[in-house]
């Protein structure tokens, strides 16, 4: 059906002229819209929608999203961002923190998550010391896209990944867990390399205090007896989810400050995309276009090779979540399928610092970083890019290494 077509391409334009501020509708207004009228159009019926949206990627969103707003209810975030500026006592310090920190918490608890609770702390930070504040923004954002390719549980796209694609969390931390290591190194030495001579000086003296205090201690608790849960194969979504239950039993407060710090606009996003893109695939346009250019083609590893390439921008041309609904089916095509998938969790988690609209994160930190002069688009693509493809090539020649 041509309709189903249509209509992807319509939410997708709602979905990205929203992030460039051109649209009233935002992110999760576009997706339901498209929702809405594949089933309006008669593309889906009502329960073949329904049945269309992922139930366990939506459930595992919700679960980390609610383990981390623990982590801001104990004041962990502030805690640290105060502890951190003690720390560090110079600005190439300060930034190192920033990118490795906010790598390691976005492989425990999600890249979104952490800018989200992060990225007023930072510009608290920047104001504070009268700091240039696009190394420390770029910091955060690229440092939480990168470490984030970890774990099954780092982002929305290695979520999707994990479930579409049967991936083990064990497996997958073993294989990625390098790729993210030296990611964070290249992140680290570009971001110094170009912003070396604004770092320079001392940072004011402040009072280091601790970081974590008895609250943040039983939810990091929790939050690492998951992780270990997940390594032992138990179930993703269920053991996010009996995380954060077993968090609002030990807190005994009142949930509701849980509740206001879950994005809900992020699951309604992903419930309705998952709706667009089931209509877009049954119209059969992505069919017709992977029979001209199919994924694999060619002899491995230059097959893989090319694979990778696509996997980076075809996660920044139509959005990477989007682009692996879309590329799904196809996966069944390639000689391996389970390291065509483990590649493309890597590159659509690495296409997030291609661009500043590549991902979710940066869209976050660039808004909460407008009073202090934000993140342009040009500023963030002369870092994003080649920190994009290093990295890239890198995980590419890792996964095929380890095969």
């Amino acid at each position: 059906m041509i309709a189903g077509a249509l209509i992807f391409l319509a939410t997708y334009v709602a979905i990205s002229a929203r992030r460039l501020g051109w649209l009233g509708l935002d992110r999760p207004g576009g997706a339901l819209a498209g929702a809405v009228a594949c089933v309006a159009a008669g593309v889906l019926s009502p329960s073949e929608a329904l049945a269309s949206i992922d139930a366990s990627t939506i459930l595992l969103l919700f679960g980390m999203m609610g383990m981390g707003a623990f982590l801001a209810v104990d004041r962990f975030f502030d805690r640290a961002a105060a502890g951190i500026a003690g720390w560090a006592r110079t600005p190439a310090r300060l930034m190192a923190a920033i990118i490795w920190g906010s790598g390691v918490l976005a492989a425990l608890i999600t890249n979104d998550a952490v800018c989200v609770l992060a990225a007023p702390l930072v510009v608290g930070i920047i104001g504070r010391h009268r700091l240039p504040p696009l190394p420390f923004l770029l910091a955060l954002a690229t440092g939480a896209n990168t470490g984030s390719v970890a774990t099954l549980v780092g982002n929305p796209q290695n979520m999707l990944c994990a479930q579409l694609g049967g991936l083990v969390y064990r497996e997958h931390l073993l294989l990625m867990l390098p790729v993210a290591v030296v990611g964070l190194a290249v992140n680290h030495a570009l971001l110094w390399w170009l912003f070396r001579a604004q770092l320079s000086g001392d940072l004011e003296r402040a009072p280091a205090i601790p970081v974590v205090t008895k609250e943040s201690a039983r939810t990091l608790s929790v939050i690492a007896a998951a992780v270990i849960l997940y390594i032992l194969g138990a179930d993703l979504a269920w053991t996010a989810v009996g995380g954060c239950v077993v968090l609002l039993v030990i807190h005994r407060q009142d949930p509701e400050e849980i509740w206001r710090r879950v994005d809900w606009s992020v699951l309604l996003f992903f419930a309705g995309l998952f709706v667009v893109v089931e209509g877009f695939v049954r119209s059969g346009v992505p069919a017709w276009f992977f029979a001209h250019v199919p994924l694999w083609l060619g002899e491995a590893p230059a097959a893989w090779i090319r694979l990778g390439g696509i996997f980076l921008f075809g996660s920044n041309v139509v959005s990477n979540v989007p682009f692996i609904l879309v590329v799904r089916p196809e996966m069944a095509t390639l000689p391996d399928a389970k390291t065509g998938w483990e590649l493309l969790a890597m590159a659509s988690t690495f296409a997030g610092n291609l661009t500043l609209v590549g991902s979710v994160a940066n869209i976050i930190v660039a808004e909460k970083g407008r009073s202090v002069g934000g993140i342009g688009f040009w500023e963030y693509f002369r870092v994003g890019f080649p920190l994009a493809l290093v990295t890239t090539a890198f995980g590419v020649a890792w996964v095929l290494l380890m095969r």
